[in-house]
């Protein structure tokens, strides 16, 4: 299977145009594993400039049509010949740099290209033939850089010169070349069918043993499954397995072709897929959380770890759950299941269970939530109905005011009130009566209040018109 340009992807890369590949002048697919060049010359046909650089393309196709085409780079990519650009009649820039362009005849097809004057072959099999500088320089005349380096004068008139030997010896090293490569896509298909063969084996031999394992053994896969599990010994043998293939490919000498470079791509791409998929694995297997012991009692669970507050509303003979849901969770992902003894809650798939203190009715329950803090409310009425004695005192203080006021100004005289027990205060009343008692008493009661007056007063005169002194 291709991976080829697609269009998404040209939209894609084209945002500084306004996503529009129609008037596109510039564009850059590197880094995108294309292995097959195409629709491009359809579709861009204004381009200007083309980056196709570290990407798996074997062929230069579908870009002759693109005339305005200056500066195409198709650098680190798996080309073996120089074909297909006669059409790219404003061609100036071509680099090929670490390619495996070992046909170097290949380049007179850049004759027709006048306007050419940079080409970069640095990396290819070719730069290595004896000549080869000399002969690029007398094929391409138009030619000003080669490989970053200026072509002087001289130079070429050298070149020209002995162009017929240079040629001839391009000719001889071209063809011992093409033989090598021929032999390495034999020796590259024939590992590739050995890797495919040993791995179909492989797979029959481990279904082989499990099936064998599963006749003798039917919960086989179960303690397989809680080997995975819990990490056993198996899972650790498969995974040394693994490591030791990786080493062995990686520490194997291997020719440096598109095949191998081509056979390390797709090795690393498999890599990491199946960790993709052994990571989507992962997140799609829930864990099971035990809810309901063997015995069947019910436990309390809050895997999202989510505050919470159960009110017992005797008014109302109800049970209130207060659970402090994240405030910007959207309610479609909330799952209420009330049951007579307990209420459950899935937030996001994560169950919240709570036992209930009494009996509740589920078909009765009302669930609420609140827009400010996002808490979810749920009300459970009870399933006995209590009668509380105090509504009738409520109801009798509603229909009397009268009644009401009496009995508030009846506890505002009863904080007033004073045990006389406890504090003792003189009797006003009886204040003045009981000193003129004092006063007219026996002398008998007064001795030294008498005594006192007959001391302190000799001179004393009584007179009858004075009152008598209190």
């Amino acid at each position: 299977m291709f991976l080829s340009v697609t269009e998404d992807l040209v939209r894609r890369r084209a945002e500084h145009n306004d996503c529009e590949i129609f008037s596109l002048e510039e564009i850059s697919l590197h880094q995108q594993e294309i292995e097959k060049l195409e629709y491009l010359d359809k579709w861009c046909r204004d381009l200007k400039i083309l980056y196709l650089q570290n990407n798996l393309i074997p062929k230069i196709e579908n870009v002759s049509k693109l005339k305005k085409l200056e500066y195409l780079n198709v650098a680190l990519n798996n080309i073996e010949r120089i074909e297909n650009l006669e059409g790219c009649e404003e061609l100036k820039k071509l680099d090929l740099t670490a390619n495996f362009v070992g046909e170097l005849s290949s380049i007179e097809a850049l004759k027709h290209n006048i306007h050419l004057n940079e080409l970069f072959l640095v990396g290819n099999p070719c730069t290595e033939f004896e000549g080869y500088r000399q002969f690029v320089v007398a094929t391409l005349q138009q030619l000003k850089c080669l490989d970053s380096k200026q072509i002087e004068r001289s130079e070429r008139i050298q070149a020209l010169q002995n162009y017929p030997e240079v040629k001839q010896k391009i000719r001889e090293q071209e063809q011992a070349y093409l033989l090598k490569r021929a032999r390495e896509k034999e020796e590259a298909q024939r590992r590739m069918q050995e890797r495919k063969d040993k791995k179909q084996n492989q797979m029959k031999s481990e279904l082989g043993f499990d099936r064998l394992h599963l006749r003798r053994c039917p919960n086989s896969l179960q303690k397989k499954e809680k080997h995975q599990a819990e990490g056993g010994e198996e899972q650790e043998s498969w995974r040394t397995i693994e490591d030791d293939e990786d080493k062995r490919f990686w520490e194997e000498p291997t020719p440096y072709t598109p095949e191998s470079r081509l056979e390390t791509h797709r090795y690393i791409e498999e890599k990491r897929r199946a960790k993709e998929n052994a990571r989507e694995s992962k997140k799609k297997e829930k864990p099971l959380w035990t809810l309901v012991t063997a015995e069947g009692k019910v436990l309390n669970v809050n895997v999202p770890k989510l505050h919470f507050s159960l009110k017992d509303d005797e008014e109302n003979n109800q049970i209130i759950l207060d659970l402090a849901v994240y405030r910007h969770l959207d309610t479609s992902l909330l799952d209420i299941d009330v049951q007579p003894t307990y209420v459950r809650v899935m937030v996001k798939g994560k169950p919240f269970q709570f036992v209930l203190p009494e009996e509740v009715k589920p078909d009765s329950s009302s669930a609420k939530r609140s827009q400010t803090t996002g808490h979810l409310v749920i009300s459970m009425p009870k399933a006995k109905e209590i009668i509380l004695p105090k509504q009738k005192v409520e109801t009798s203080v509603k229909h009397s005011d009268c009644n009401a006021l009496q009995k508030n100004a009846r506890r505002q005289v009863e904080k007033l009130e004073v045990d006389p027990s406890k504090y003792s205060f003189p009797d006003i009343t009886k204040i003045i009566q009981e000193k003129e008692r004092i006063g007219l008493g026996p002398i008998k009661l007064q001795p030294e209040k008498t005594a006192e007056t007959k001391n302190s007063y000799i001179d004393f005169e009584n007179n009858e018109d004075v009152p008598p002194l209190i």
